[in-house]
């Protein structure tokens, strides 16, 4: 009976220290999973995203209620995704975009557009003289404004590098303009003030086209 006693002491011992390393090992583990799960399994704070509110067709000038401001964790954050509405507001979106989609930089126009308030850029007006040149531009793309060889001048560049800031619906032809041969619908081309004064001057005298960049 004597030698049973430190047999049982032990027993009595061992699921006590069963506990604790279950526990330890538990913990251990808990520990690994936590680390190498991605940011937004762990709960972590995400960083303020300015994303659509909103399905929104290319060409939006964005206003307030197009959106909303969301956190993003940082490994699913795009580069260049904006933080603060008030910078998107007023500015133009090239592409559509779906709601709660993020938006990035390159996705809005970096020209002014109208109503913008910007003293070192306007937007100009023009009719181009091939209505199928218009059905290929897009808001947001860069072409080289055109005018077209008329009356012994030769074709000539007005602008590089210009901004479609909007592509309008097709006209109704109007005989009684100077332009009566272009048909097309307006595009608004965004430019320096100077360049764009100088390009509706021309576009009332010579026909207007553009080139793709």
């Amino acid at each position: 009976m004597l030698h049973a006693l430190p047999v049982l002491r032990r027993l009595r011992g061992r699921p006590a220290r069963l506990l604790r390393r279950w526990l330890a090992l538990s913990l251990l583990l808990s520990g690994l999973v936590a680390l190498f799960l991605p940011a937004s399994a762990r709960g972590a704070p995400g960083t303020a995203t300015v994303v659509s509110a909103r399905d929104l067709p290319a060409g939006s000038v964005l206003r307030a209620g197009d959106l909303k401001l969301v956190d993003l964790p940082d490994d699913v954050r795009p580069q260049g995704a904006i933080g603060l509405p008030a910078t998107v507001e007023g500015r133009l979106l090239v592409g559509a975009a779906r709601a709660g989609e993020p938006l990035t930089d390159v996705r809005l126009l970096d020209a002014a557009i109208p109503g913008s308030g910007d003293p070192e850029s306007s937007t100009v007006p023009v009719r181009l003289a091939d209505a199928g040149v218009t059905e290929l531009l897009r808001p947001g793309q860069r072409v080289d404004v055109v005018a077209a060889a008329e009356a012994g001048r030769e074709a000539s560049v007005l602008a590089s590098m210009a901004v479609v800031a909007a592509v309008g619906a097709q006209a109704a032809r109007d005989p009684t303009a100077p332009s009566a041969g272009s048909t097309g619908p307006l595009v608004l081309l965004s430019l320096p003030s100077a360049i764009a004064t100088r390009v509706a001057a021309i576009s009332l005298e010579r026909s207007i086209t553009v080139t793709l960049r």
